[in-house]
């Protein structure tokens, strides 16, 4: 699974989370698949962030040379 597909699946449930009269049960468990897809996406961006900074630690080491 991709950040992408992660947060696309996450708007497809609180769509149907607004948009449907649905049983707690079935709607409980679509609220806790979208808290897991956060987490996902979450981790995903942290290390998004940490290699680009790392790359531009590495490039701004390269300008100090």
């Amino acid at each position: 699974m991709t950040y992408e597909d992660a947060i696309k699946e996450i708007e497809e449930i609180i769509e149907k989370l607004e948009n449907s009269q649905l049983p707690l049960g079935e709607a409980q468990t679509l609220f806790e698949r979208a808290n897991t897809l956060a987490k996902f996406a979450q981790e995903e961006l942290k290390k998004t962030t940490g290699k680009l900074y790392q790359i531009k630690k590495e490039l701004e080491q390269e300008e100090e040379v």
